[in-house]
């Protein structure tokens, strides 16, 4: 055969390779977030340093409000319900649970961003404002670098395109259709964390602490996972969702390799463990909740807000996904181990809460606690509790965040004054900002009028309807014992001598109170006003398969 002829028989051969179909429209959520983080990390090559934060906050904004625009007409052309499908070759799914849950992250990621740009609560450094953020992260802390660029006034504004990435991912994650994808979305939000928790201006190496356990911890709970996808891909031949439900219920065409790997259940129901342990570290469900504690102290408070609602929400999303698309037919084997990691992480969490004398450390056991709530209503396998579990992740998210929010405004000369006995009398040196944490507390005990409350009574009502009677009564004791040290924090404010030397409260932006006011808007909203969420969460309940 000449070389002419070889190269068309070669070009005839490459042309029969179907091309790919991607369906950027529907898609664009992530793209948009994902454009809006390369052009920040042009911006901080290109940009001048005095125009580097104006101009990150900005495309920040940009990016996330727009993306949040498109998931908005997505749901209203009916891609959550009547045009719900599986996109980019059946790796990602568009339906209802997703667009509620990207919104919900879109929303959260907005707020963190205004809390990340105060430039009011950190004293000025020679004329020029200062952030949460380390001045210069490369540089030793205690070093003569970090003090020249102090000095400097410098500002780490790479947070904003860390950030933007990071909710890329968070994004993708609850998405995800097949095993493989979801773990690219894991690992394309877990990397910005990891670096984000290390950015504190103010007690560095307890920062760079909380960022070394958090990459070591969850490198191992990712490589779980990954091994977990090994094992079910030995298991039903496929990574994707559809497909290992269908060799799990047996509908599946029966091929030489099947017949083999389906006579033992060992491979699926270890492999299913794994990707288990690889979700509940991230949701923070005991007994993977280890590094909850000490990275919510350790990491800038605004990073912490962030990383409590956001990585919550989109965890809890792959979670339902993964259990109610690829494992419905192994409710009756996952669905036990559920109840008693629930019973875990409730108990755990509420007890251990009591015994904390940092605010921020009582808030990451509190997020252990709620991790159980929701998972209750995960146990419930029906379209009711996806609806609850939705919901919950709504309220949850902008209690949480305004919570954050009101720590950085507590502050005395080395910064944020977390320890609870700088709170004593806060309720009378600043009646407001007290009576705005003692919401968010209420709302976290489940106080009626409040969205804690609709959320906890949505998730036990569905468990209740599942059959799990008796996980409901664990967790309405268990959110007696948190209502504690919830009302204990609120008395300590209020009903306590403020001390002479106590901590001031600082006079935040309008970016801050922006992001507070949202919060105590959702939190009220949601608990006086709630049935047109529960209706929408209802409706976005149905996952395409």
């Amino acid at each position: 055969m000449s070389p002419t002829h070889a190269l068309a028989a070669a070009g005839g051969n490459s042309a029969s390779i179907p091309a790919p179909h991607i369906e950027y429209g529907q898609l664009s959520p992530m793209l948009v977030v994902f454009g809006a983080a390369l052009l920040g990390v042009l911006a901080e090559a290109f940009l001048p340093r005095r125009l580097r934060p104006s101009a990150q906050i900005g495309l920040s904004l940009l990016g996330l409000g727009g993306a949040f625009v498109v998931v908005v007409v997505l749901a209203a052309q009916g891609r959550g319900t009547t045009k719900a499908g599986l996109l980019a070759m059946g790796a990602v799914a568009v339906d209802g649970p997703a667009l509620f849950l990207q919104g919900v992250i879109l929303l959260t990621a907005v707020l963190a961003v205004l809390t990340f740009a105060e430039g009011r609560l950190e004293p000025r450094i020679n004329g020029h404002r200062v952030d949460a953020f380390a001045a210069q992260a490369a540089a030793v802390p205690g070093g003569e670098q970090e003090r020249d660029a102090t000095r400097e006034g410098l500002r780490t504004t790479e947070i904003y395109p860390l950030t933007l990435f990071a909710v890329g991912g968070m994004l993708l994650f609850p998405a995800a259709n097949d095993l493989l994808t979801m773990f690219v979305a894991l690992e394309v939000f877990s990397l910005p964390l990891y670096l984000m928790c290390a950015l504190a201006r103010r007690r560095r190496l307890l920062s760079q602490e909380a960022a070394v356990k958090y990459f070591l911890l969850g490198a191992f709970a990712s490589a779980f996972f990954l091994f977990g996808t090994a094992l079910v891909y030995g298991y039903a031949g496929t990574v994707r969702f559809g497909g290992i439900a269908d060799v799990i219920s047996g509908t599946a065409p029966v091929t030489p390799a099947l017949a083999v790997t389906t006579q033992n259940d060992a491979l699926l129901l270890i492999g299913l463990a794994m990707l288990a342990v690889g979700l509940l570290f991230k949701v923070g469900a005991v007994p993977f909740h280890s590094w909850t504690p000490d990275v919510y102290q350790g990491a800038p408070t605004p990073v912490t807000g962030f990383m409590a609602a956001a990585t919550k929400t989109a965890a809890f999303g792959a979670f339902l996904r993964l259990f109610y698309v690829a494992f419905p037919g192994l409710r009756w084997d996952w669905r036990p181990v559920m109840w008693g990691v629930a019973i875990l992480t409730m108990a755990v969490g509420a007890i251990l809460a009591v015994t904390q004398q940092d605010v921020k450390r009582l808030l990451a056991y509190s997020s252990v606690a709620h991790a159980g709530f929701i998972l209750t209503g995960l146990i419930a396998t029906d379209r009711r509790g996806v609806s609850a579990v939705l919901f919950y992740l709504l309220a949850y998210s902008f209690v949480t965040l305004g919570a954050f929010a009101v720590v950085t405004l507590v502050r005395d000369s080395k910064g944020e004054a977390t320890h609870l006995s700088s709170w004593a009398g806060l309720g009378r040196r600043s009646p407001l900002l007290a009576a705005v944490f003692a919401l968010f507390l209420l709302a976290f005990a489940g106080i009626p009028l409040t969205s804690g409350f609709t959320g906890k009574f949505a998730v036990f009502q569905a468990a209740a309807a599942g059959g799990a009677t008796p996980l409901v009564i664990v967790g309405v004791l268990s959110s007696a014992v948190a209502a504690f040290f919830y009302i204990r924090v609120i008395v300590l404010m209020f009903f306590s001598d403020p001390q002479p030397s106590g901590p001031a409260v600082a006079v935040p932006s309008p970016l801050t109170a922006t992001a507070i006011g949202v919060g105590v808007l959702v939190t009220l909203g949601l608990g006086l006003l709630p049935q047109y969420f529960l209706d929408l969460a209802t409706k976005a309940s149905v996952f395409v398969r």
